[in-house]
């Protein structure tokens, strides 16, 4: 995808997000929590507590950012742990920031250590020391920041050191939809996209989108385009069937590099065990890639399982293939 179809498709993205926390489809148990901590920063005339969001990918940890800075009437600054380099870099975001205003860090997890050390002083005391000069002639300068609000997000919070896990003072952790919550945010995002979705498209739509609001978003966007192009102009089963089908997206949500990896696995590794490298060349992807991508879902849906000695294939995983099981009572399950 170029830069220009990938620029249309964020911006498809987010017209389809909630703004307030009353529109947001799901995850009841956070979406409570952090309505009373809203309710209460608002009663207190004060920011609310940092916020630290945990859990896969494409389940609202961003949308949610959005929904409390528009809660709170400040603008969101939104950023990411590998984009800031250097102290210096988190100094000038942060010296940019208006009272009220809330900082949205994704991957906060991969924060370099200096920045991280800066961000425990913002976030505590509300202020930043910036160093000028350098060598024995160096000074520092404290700089006051006005009280704002930080929101972290992380997949793999197992890995945000504990200090500053320590300064958020509310953490929410993110689980995957049920197929009933995905249907109520595919009817949502169809009427934002003026069209009307039917039922069964919407069941067919949501047992494949992985308990994923983002790639259910994605797929009623793409069975969008095939009922205009190729079928009736309704979004209806077979609309989503024909658009599944075309873009590769099986009965358990599965697309190409899901099968990819199973089917190297089961045809060419005998169900292993094999290494994450030697899988992830056999595919032609990054190890990362598969590591982070597919290799989750699979794990989760019981098709895969990850041993000392490396990823091996469960009996799930040939019978979703259709291929006979080795004989030997290796596999799993």
């Amino acid at each position: 995808m170029d830069a220009g179809a990938d620029e249309i498709e964020r911006a498809a993205e987010a017209a389809l997000r909630p703004r307030r926390l009353a529109d947001f489809v799901g995850q009841e148990v956070v979406r409570d929590q952090l309505s009373l901590v809203l309710d209460a920063a608002r009663a207190r005339s004060t920011p609310p507590d940092h916020v630290l969001l945990s859990g896969p990918p494409g389940l609202g940890k961003t949308t949610l950012a959005m929904i409390i800075a528009a809660e709170v009437e400040g603008a969101l600054r939104l950023t990411s742990g590998p984009a800031i380099q250097h102290a210096g870099d988190l100094a000038a975001i942060l010296s940019s920031l208006q009272a009220h205003d809330v900082l949205f860090i994704d991957e906060i997890h991969r924060l370099a250590r200096p920045v991280e050390e800066m961000l425990y002083l913002a976030m505590e005391d509300y202020r930043v020391d910036v160093i000028v000069g350098k060598g024995p002639g160096a000074t520092s300068i404290p700089l006051s920041l006005p009280p704002f609000t930080v929101v972290g997000a992380t997949t793999r919070a197992g890995l945000l050191p504990a200090p500053l896990r320590d300064r958020f003072g509310f953490t929410g952790h993110l689980d995957f939809y049920t197929p009933e919550e995905l249907e109520r945010v595919l009817h949502r995002s169809a009427g934002l996209l003026g069209a009307t979705l039917h039922d069964d498209a919407a069941r067919e739509l949501a047992s494949r989108s992985r308990g994923t609001p983002r790639i259910a978003n994605r797929l009623l966007r793409r069975v969008q385009d095939f009922a205009q192009v190729r079928g009736t102009g309704l979004l209806d089963l077979a609309a989503a069937h024909g658009a599944l089908d075309v873009f590769e997206v099986d009965r358990l949500g599965l697309d190409r590099l899901d099968r990819a990896v199973l089917q190297a696995l089961c045809s060419r590794f005998g169900g292993g065990p094999v290494g994450l490298t030697t899988l992830a060349v056999t595919v032609g992807e990054e190890p990362e890639t598969v590591e982070t991508v597919a290799e989750p879902f699979l794990v989760r849906e019981g098709l895969v399982v990850r041993t000392p000695r490396g990823r091996m294939a469960t009996a799930a995983a040939y019978e979703h293939l259709g291929l006979e099981r080795p004989g030997d009572g290796t596999l799993f399950g």
